[in-house]
């Protein structure tokens, strides 16, 4: 039988609807999230479906990550899918402007987050034999754009970190892939813009953007995928984004 999918920033977005979905197919479930409250409605809805464990984390918490993981109660302890979806963007403005403490925060839940509890999951992995790291990246990772600076950088890092992962475990039979969606409509810009709600609704007027069910069921694809293959990285953005030119500044 498989074992626990554990999903960090399971509160909304990515992570609520990926909850969702593997809930659907009676997976058993602990979702971290630092809203609680949220968590815990959340929790109680999938319950009539699956095996739910509401956990108050936040993955910022070097020790919290740990104390965590590795407390897990035994039904709930055996986790095979790690989805690292817990991450954010804060602000827009330019590098020379940028507010400090926003790019801290970045770094300490886009990077450190995400090594802290893939550093805390792969032990257990290693000792099944198997398992499945699911990193949630970003096309900004591959694709800049002005006011992008840190939070690019820091996706970048996963990308990295995720095909660094790769080679690590080669021989251990535990896949890693590193999910890059583009333009998607969940709380991102609403945390971006400091719950400015009209300037977040702004970023996807006119168009038809990602839904965080398109994300969820492409994680639920590559992870449901036989344990032979291995989806290394996916970028994924709606039809109506692409790329634009390059950028020239004239005199």
């Amino acid at each position: 039988m498989p074992g626990t999918v554990f999903i960090t920033g399971a509160s909304s977005g990515f992570g609520e609807a990926s909850a969702r979905r593997f809930a659907t197919e009676g997976r058993k479930l602990v979702l971290s999230a630092r809203r609680e409250d949220r968590l815990q409605s959340l929790c109680e809805e999938l319950s009539a479906d699956a095996e739910v464990m509401a956990v108050s984390l936040d993955v910022r918490d070097r020790q919290a990550v740990f104390d965590t993981i590795c407390g897990l109660p035994e039904p709930f302890a055996d986790i095979d899918v790690l989805i690292n979806n817990a991450g954010l963007a804060l602000g827009l403005g330019s590098a020379d402007v940028a507010n400090l403490d926003d790019w801290e925060a970045m770094v300490d839940t886009n990077i450190k987050g995400l090594i802290y509890c893939t550093r805390a999951v792969l032990p257990l992995m290693v000792e099944n034999g198997s398992g499945h790291v699911v990193n949630i990246g970003s096309v900004a990772a591959n694709w800049p754009y002005p006011g992008g600076n840190t939070y690019g950088a820091t996706k970048a890092f996963v990308q990295q970190f995720s095909r660094n992962l790769r080679s690590d475990l080669s021989g251990k039979n535990i896949r890693v892939t590193n999910i890059e969606p583009g333009m998607s409509e969940t709380e991102f810009s609403l945390v971006r813009f400091n719950g400015d709600a009209d300037r977040a609704k702004q970023v996807y007027q006119g168009t038809r953007p990602l839904q965080g069910e398109d994300i969820a069921e492409i994680i639920y694809w590559v992870t449901s995928l036989p344990a032979h293959i291995n989806i290394n990285a996916l970028e994924v953005m709606p039809v109506c984004q692409s790329w634009g030119p390059l950028a020239v500044d004239r005199e």
